[in-house]
């Protein structure tokens, strides 16, 4: 696998009963089994033609009897049933991904663990799991072929544990880490703010609550990369 799924793998508890969403290929759950980590995974995708692959994967692997491929939208394919505890959905944008927890969250069907790779919108995601009870537990900034990738593992509490605007915006654990990855990502993002900035003033009409927004992210984007 590569360093994104690997990292994934790294997040998942040892015994795991996993439900990966949109698994294409079902590489995830096939390493997870293969490395004696989980025993049990559901593999699933909307789209029938990523499903084929995964159970020509997946059979290829000699994994049939450990893992089940379920076509179908979200979380719609799994039930009770299936004692799943664990959730991973990596690879879709943020507000794809809130949907498909809230769509989920509307019907009774919860998860104790969340371990999402959004590749936009990350904060969106964040602030789902804070206003859904989930506490953000692990957090991870990495660099692959050109693309930068924040992975974040939540668990389910009893409670609201609250973000300040920051920890939402970059992640409380990246933001405590701060590694290289952190400072590449948040120096190109700050240059693409200016000069989104730059062009909005230009506008005839200028969108002022949005100027306001940029203005605000670009302060917060200083002060970290700048400490």
């Amino acid at each position: 696998m590569n360093l994104r799924l690997n990292s994934l793998a790294q997040m998942v508890d040892q015994g795991a009963r996993i439900a990966d969403i949109g698994t294409d290929h079902a590489y995830l759950p096939i390493q997870l089994v293969k490395e004696n980590k989980i025993q049990f995974a559901i593999a699933s995708d909307v789209a029938a033609g990523p499903l084929e692959n995964a159970k020509k994967d997946i059979a290829a692997a000699g994994l049939d009897g450990n893992i089940e491929t379920r076509l179908g939208a979200g979380l719609d394919t799994i039930n009770s049933a299936d004692q799943i505890d664990t959730v991973t959905i990596a690879g879709m944008g943020g507000k794809l991904i809130t949907q498909i927890l809230n769509d989920a969250w509307l019907k009774d069907s919860i998860f104790e663990t969340l371990i999402l790779e959004p590749n936009i919108g990350e904060p969106g995601v964040r602030n789902w799991l804070m206003n859904h009870n989930y506490q953000i537990k692990r957090e991870k900034i990495i660099a692959e072929a050109g693309h930068t990738y924040e992975l974040i593992k939540a668990e389910k509490t009893n409670k609201i544990v609250k973000l300040t605007e920051k920890e939402l915006f970059f992640g409380p654990e990246i933001l405590t880490e701060k590694n290289e990855v952190f400072y590449q990502k948040w120096r190109g993002q700050l240059a693409y703010h200016e000069k989104l900035l730059l062009n909005l003033n230009k506008a005839k009409e200028k969108d002022l609550v949005y100027m306001h927004k940029i203005e605000s992210e670009i302060k917060m984007i200083e002060e970290e990369i700048n400490d």
